[in-house]
């Protein structure tokens, strides 16, 4: 009886604990509901917004709209202040419904090094059919407040778009260098730029 006791509270220990590695959560991006306008153009002076949004536990999203262009943010910005840096796609563009953030856990703590967004980009040619694209993007720290695009994979008429963005996440964000490496490009994707500020 004293075996079979002490194997169920070893099967518990071992039910609690987390698994270390790497995982994916998922997390809703809806203008209307899940973010709040913090600064707007005036009457006059464009079509221009930053929003802040909820993100993953804690860690934010931050979007810049300027002209039908979406530039987002994943994390703590430098400063508390809207992104550093602007980069967006020079088409019409806009971020999808769904953020993928990839986990690294060790032990007791989860944290969110990288996130994958879908975005639509407008096809000048056709607007009927506009391109799709996932980025990948540095999530930025507490203690180190980068986030930038990591890279861009096609996901239009890619079926291996979703693997291709999650291993580009996984073996480049941690140690990419925003400003200085350039981002990976998979597929032919539309012009995308960074402009630093």
């Amino acid at each position: 009886m004293r075996a079979i006791l002490i194997g169920l509270a070893f099967a518990g220990l071992c039910h609690g604990a987390r698994a270390d590695g790497i995982s994916s959560a998922y997390t809703d991006l809806d203008w209307k509901t899940d973010c709040v306008t913090y600064a707007q153009a005036d009457e006059g002076e464009g079509d221009w917004a930053d929003l802040a949004c909820s993100g993953y536990r804690g860690y934010p999203v931050l979007v810049a709209y300027d002209d039908a262009r979406e530039s987002l943010f994943y994390g703590f910005p430098p400063g508390g202040d809207m992104t550093s840096v602007w980069e967006s796609f020079s088409g019409f563009n806009s971020s999808g419904a769904k953020v993928e953030w990839r986990i690294e856990t060790k032990g007791e703590k989860a944290v969110p090094f990288a996130a994958i967004h879908r975005r639509s980009v407008s096809n000048g040619e056709d607007e009927s059919k506009p391109t799709e694209v996932l980025l990948v993007s540095k999530v930025g720290q507490m203690d180190a407040r980068q986030s930038c695009t990591v890279g861009l994979v096609l996901a239009t008429g890619n079926p291996q778009a979703n693997d291709q963005a999650r291993k580009l996440a996984d073996e480049k964000a941690r140690a990419f260098a925003c400003g200085k490496d350039k981002p990976v490009v998979i597929g032919n994707v539309p012009a995308f730029g960074r402009v630093d500020n």
